[in-house]
C-alpha cells in the first residue's frame, strides 16, 4: 500500500492528501473555520468504506459472472464522544437482474471489504516525530 501524506499550511484547515500522483483536498466547513473545499476527515473515512464496499461487490459479482449492473453505497458515519464508539450505517442499492440468493450473498460480502474489516477490528498506532532539516 502506498504512503499517504497530509500537508496543511496557513490556509485554515485546507489539507492536501497525496499518494504518488493523486491529490485529494480535505477541509472543514465554514462554521468551524474552514473553507469547505473538500470532504471533512470523517466524510473521507465514510467514503473509504463506501468505495471499498462497492469495489468488493463489483469484484465478487464479476468473478461469479453475475449480472450486477451497478452498486450504490450510502454510508453515514457518527461518532459518539460519550461512548467513544463510531457507528457506520451502510445502505446498498444493487442494480441488475439478480436473484434473491445473489442479492443475499452480495449483502453478506459487503461486510467483508478490507476497510470494513480494518474498522471493526482493533488497530495499533505508532506516531513518531521526525526532525526536518533546518528546524533544529
Amino acid at each position: 500500500m502506498a504512503r499517504i501524506t497530509a500537508r496543511i499550511e496557513r490556509t485554515s484547515y485546507e489539507t492536501h492528501l497525496s499518494s504518488g500522483s493523486q491529490v485529494v483536498v480535505v477541509d472543514e466547513p465554514p462554521d468551524v473555520g474552514g473553507q469547505d473545499k473538500g470532504m471533512r476527515p470523517g466524510e473521507l473515512l465514510a467514503g473509504s468504506l463506501a468505495a471499498c464496499t462497492v469495489i468488493t461487490l463489483r469484484m465478487y459479482a464479476d468473478r461469479k459472472g453475475w449480472p450486477l449492473d451497478s452498486v450504490v453505497a450510502h454510508v453515514d458515519y457518527a461518532n459518539d464522544p460519550k461512548t467513544k464508539r463510531s457507528l457506520f450505517t451502510t445502505q446498498l442499492i444493487l442494480n441488475g437482474d439478480l436473484n434473491d440468493d445473489q442479492r443475499a450473498r452480495l449483502l453478506e460480502m459487503a461486510d467483508r471489504c478490507p476497510i470494513h474489516k480494518a474498522l471493526e477490528n482493533p488497530a495499533d498506532f505508532t506516531t513518531t516525530l521526525v526532525d526536518f532539516p533546518g528546524n533544529e
